[in-house]
C-alpha cells in the first residue's frame, strides 16, 4: 500500500485524537480545525473553512491544468451521542459522546491521502478534499451542498468510503445503483379521550388506538409495496400514560421508513397517513401525522461505481473486491452528494468486531494504509498525467 511506516503512524494518530475528542453533527469545531490546520502543513492550494456551516475544504493542483477535472473525495468528521464502553487508550474523553461509526478513520484516511496527493501531485487537474459535518443524522451533506459545494469547486465527480465491520482488511465492496436506503421518519400524535382505569366506557383510549395504528402499518410493506422493492416501515417509540388506573388522554408513537424507489417512497409517506388518520377516526380518535424526509436513497452511478471498483482491484486484487452487494437498508448522507454529481461510495474492510454504532466499536488501524492508498489512486487513475 502506498502508506509509508511513518506515514502509518502519523495517520494513527490523527485518528486516534479525533477518536479521542468526538463532536456531534454541525459541532465539530475542533475536529475542523484540526483539519484545516493539516491541510495548510500539506501545503494545499487553497482552504475553505465554513462549507455547510462547519464543513472544511481542501483544493490541490496537479502538475498539470490540461483537463480542465475536478475530482472530489468525501470523509465524514461527526460522532454519534453514545457513551463509549472500548476500554481503549484513546476512548473518548467527552461523556456521551464517542466516534462509534469510523468517521475519525474516514477523517484520518482522507487527510493521509491529502498529504500525500500535495506531496507528489501526480495527476492532471485537481483534488478537491471535502471534510463533512453532520452526516449522523443532521443533513451536513445536503447543508454542503446548499452552499454550493458541487458549483464553487467546479467538482465533476465525487467519491466516498465508508468502514464495514465484519469485512476483512484489505477488502472491499460496493454495488452499482442502490447501495443504501432513504431514511424517512415519522410522528404520531392521537388525541382520546381520558379516564379512570376501571371506566373504559367513557373513554376513547388512546394506546389502543395506537396499538392497531402500530399493527395496521405493518400491511403498508406487505400489502401496498411491490414485492420487488424492499422497503421498511418500523415503529420504534410509543408512549402515553403515567399510572396503571388511569386511560390516558393522548398517546404518541414514532418510527423511520426506508425504500429505494421514488415512488415507492411517495407511496409509505401517504399511507402512513393514511391508515394513522382513519384508524384513528373508526376508534373517535384524532391522529396527526408529522412525517419528515430526511436521506434520499444513496444510489451510486455506473460508470464511476466500475471505476472505482477497478481502483479497488488493482490496490488489492479481484478475488478481494465484491462490486455487487445486495443494497443495505442503513442510510448514508453522502446520497445527497450522488444526487448532485455522479460518483460512488466504497465500502471498505474493517476486520471482525463490532458494528458500526455500537458502544464498543472502534475504527481498525490496520484498514489505514488500503483507505489512503484507495483515495489517492482515485485521483491518480482519475486525473491521469499524459
Amino acid at each position: 500500500m502506498d502508506c509509508t511506516d511513518a506515514d502509518y503512524a502519523d495517520v494513527v494518530e490523527w485518528r486516534r485524537d479525533i477518536h479521542a475528542h468526538p463532536e456531534l453533527q454541525f459541532e465539530v469545531h475542533r475536529t475542523a480545525a484540526l483539519v484545516a490546520a493539516k491541510l495548510a502543513e500539506f501545503g494545499c492550494d487553497e482552504i475553505v473553512t465554513g462549507i455547510g456551516r462547519t464543513g472544511v475544504i481542501g483544493i490541490i493542483h496537479g502538475q498539470k491544468q490540461t483537463s480542465g477535472k475536478v475530482i472530489g473525495l468525501r470523509a465524514d468528521m461527526d460522532a454519534l451521542p453514545i457513551e463509549e464502553e472500548t476500554g481503549v487508550p484513546w476512548a473518548s474523553t467527552t461523556k456521551g459522546v464517542m466516534h462509534a461509526c469510523g468517521h475519525d478513520g474516514h477523517t484520518a484516511m482522507l487527510l493521509g491521502a491529502a498529504r500525500s496527493l500535495a506531496r507528489t501531485r501526480a495527476f492532471d487537474g485537481k483534488a478537491v478534499v471535502i471534510f463533512q459535518p453532520a452526516e449522523e443524522g443532521g443533513g451536513g451533506g445536503k447543508a454542503m451542498i446548499d452552499d454550493g459545494l458541487m458549483e464553487r469547486f467546479e467538482i465533476d465527480e465525487v467519491y466516498a468510503m465508508h468502514t464495514e465491520p465484519g469485512l476483512p482488511i484489505g477488502r472491499f465492496m460496493t454495488a452499482n445503483g442502490p447501495l443504501a436506503a432513504s431514511a424517512d421518519g415519522f410522528r404520531i400524535k392521537i388525541e382520546g379521550k381520558g379516564a379512570h382505569g376501571a371506566s373504559p366506557h367513557v373513554s376513547v383510549d388512546p394506546l389502543v388506538v395506537g396499538a392497531n395504528i402500530l399493527l395496521a402499518l405493518q400491511t403498508i410493506v406487505s400489502r401496498n409495496v411491490h414485492p420487488r422493492q424492499c422497503a421498511v416501515v418500523t415503529v420504534g417509540w410509543m408512549a402515553g400514560g403515567k399510572a396503571g388506573n388511569v386511560i390516558p388522554q393522548a398517546a404518541e408513537m414514532g418510527g423511520t421508513t426506508r425504500s429505494f424507489d421514488p415512488a415507492t417512497r411517495d407511496l409509505i409517506e401517504t399511507r402512513v397517513t393514511e391508515i394513522a388518520v382513519h384508524v384513528a377516526e373508526a376508534y373517535g380518535a384524532k391522529a396527526t401525522v408529522t412525517y419528515k424526509r430526511m436521506f434520499p436513497p444513496t444510489v451510486n452511478h455506473p460508470r464511476q461505481t466500475a471505476f472505482a471498483v477497478s481502483i479497488a482491484r488493482s490496490l488489492v486484487g479481484t478475488e478481494n473486491v465484491n462490486d455487487s452487494i445486495e443494497p443495505l437498508m442503513g442510510s448514508e448522507d453522502f446520497a445527497f452528494m450522488l444526487e448532485a454529481r455522479p460518483g460512488n461510495i466504497m465500502l471498505i474492510g474493517n476486520g471482525d468486531g463490532p458494528s458500526v454504532h455500537d458502544s464498543r466499536y472502534d475504527f481498525n488501524d490496520a484498514a489505514i494504509p488500503f483507505g489512503v492508498a484507495y483515495f489517492k489512486a482515485i485521483v491518480e487513475a482519475g486525473l491521469p498525467l499524459a
